[in-house]
């Protein structure tokens, strides 16, 4: 069996943890990203392409981010048969904004599309209020918390909520999420993010999302990752999962200001 492996991955960072450190506040867009494929022939031919790109740009009163990440894998035993077993981007935006100097508002937009839990789009519109508890050099800790619209659209035939198949299903949500930064040395950080969505039609439904990453400078403009993330859906229906995971190792590039 031949086999070719070309390994140039980013780490996944729906938080913006690509950065080694937390970005200056002097306006300008800095971000970093990458990509990686993989592929193997022989008794099954199997491949796998990830992208994921993120970037900030941060003032001393507001801060703009975005995110985009996509993953697609599949085998193949023979031509007649193929087996996806990866199809999905996400995509958003965040601004916040400093009303005073503990005290933040933010709005958000988030897509996502993943075939594999028959969703077509989910967008969710999000907005609330947040709290500085620790911001300095070394660490930040931030809690917030607000309301969000979900829509999703699903793929044929519909997916099979509350005993009934669906094509589209839309719900209000609380948001309650916190997340923080830490500088652990000159040349490495650690970030992590926790929310929950409490569903405001289906009482005690809920979606959770857990994003950590370690990032490690190799030099002005690489990083060394390794990031984590956990996905939780209490509506997700057979033949999807309730939760996902995915652990990505690697590397990634800077770009925009220095």
């Amino acid at each position: 069996m031949s086999k070719i492996s070309v390994f140039c991955i980013a780490s996944l960072l729906a938080c913006g943890s690509a950065f080694a450190d937390a970005p200056p506040a002097d306006g300008q867009w800095r971000g970093a990203g990458g990509a990686g494929m993989s592929m193997s022939t022989g008794n099954a031919r199997n491949s796998s392409l990830n992208l994921v790109v993120d970037a900030a740009r941060v003032t001393a009163v507001d801060k703009l981010s975005v995110y985009g990440q996509a993953l697609f894998a599949q085998s193949k035993k023979n031509d007649d048969d193929t087996t996806t077993t990866a199809n999905m981007w996400r995509a958003g935006t965040r601004y916040d904004h400093n009303l005073n100097e503990r005290v933040f508002g933010f709005g958000g937009l988030d897509l996502e599309h993943d075939q594999l839990k028959h969703l077509s789009l989910r967008g969710v519109l999000s907005g609330g209020l947040g709290y500085h508890v620790i911001k300095n050099a070394d660490t930040t800790w931030d809690v917030f918390g607000g309301v969000a619209y979900k829509l999703d659209r699903y793929m044929s035939p519909g997916v099979v909520i509350d005993n009934d198949s669906r094509r589209t299903y839309s719900s209000p949500e609380l948001i309650l999420g916190e997340e923080s930064t830490h500088r652990l040395t000159e040349t490495t950080s650690f970030r992590q993010r926790l929310v929950l969505f409490p569903n405001l039609r289906d009482t005690g439904e809920y979606r959770a999302i857990f994003d950590a990453g370690l990032a490690v400078a190799m030099n002005k403009t690489m990083n060394l990752t390794l990031s984590f993330q956990d996905r939780y859906d209490s509506l997700a229906t057979s033949p999807a999962k309730q939760n996902d995971t995915l652990f990505i190792a690697g590397v990634n590039v800077k770009f925009g200001a220095q």
